[in-house]
């Protein structure tokens, strides 16, 4: 899992030969994006422009991804994203759908939280569990975010 400012995301380049495209994509999108699906380069690397209410932590489930990994930069509010390692996330809620590219673990540990501010992003690879979309001190509020799946395998 990383977190950073959009500025810095060059150092992160040698990761994948995607997050040229994936980055230039988020330096270009503003708050007046269309909300949905957003073509970058195909099945390899798309984007979703999403704008939703956070969430108490208490209601949610950790995700993982086999496929893809996310990158999840914050347009517009603020959220606290929580973070497992996989190994720990015993409790399958949900098993892998290869069409969703996607898992679901019961919030058995806390996981670690990540307080993620407009101008950040986080990645999670498909190693990383977490939970994304989560209130600030309990508090819900409008967040307007981007997330950028990058194909992994």
């Amino acid at each position: 899992m990383i977190l950073d400012s959009l500025a810095h995301w060059g150092q992160y380049r040698w990761l994948s030969p995607h997050f040229p495209s994936a980055f230039a994509f988020l330096e270009t999108i503003t708050a007046d994006a269309a909300v949905g699906r957003h073509e970058i380069a195909g099945d390899d690397v798309f984007a979703f422009v999403q704008q939703h209410e956070t969430k108490l932590v208490e209601t949610c489930r950790f995700e993982a991804h086999r496929q893809y990994l996310d990158i999840q930069y914050i347009l517009r509010g603020r959220e606290i994203m929580h973070w497992a390692p996989l190994p720990t996330l015993t409790e399958v809620t949900m098993p892998f759908d290869a069409d969703k590219d996607a898992a679901l673990y019961a919030r058995s540990i806390p996981g670690v939280p990540v307080p993620v501010l407009a101008g950040q992003f986080t990645i999670f690879f498909p190693g990383d569990g977490h939970i994304p979309s989560c209130a600030w001190d309990d508090v819900p509020a409008e967040v307007l975010k981007v997330v950028v799946k990058v194909r992994v395998a």
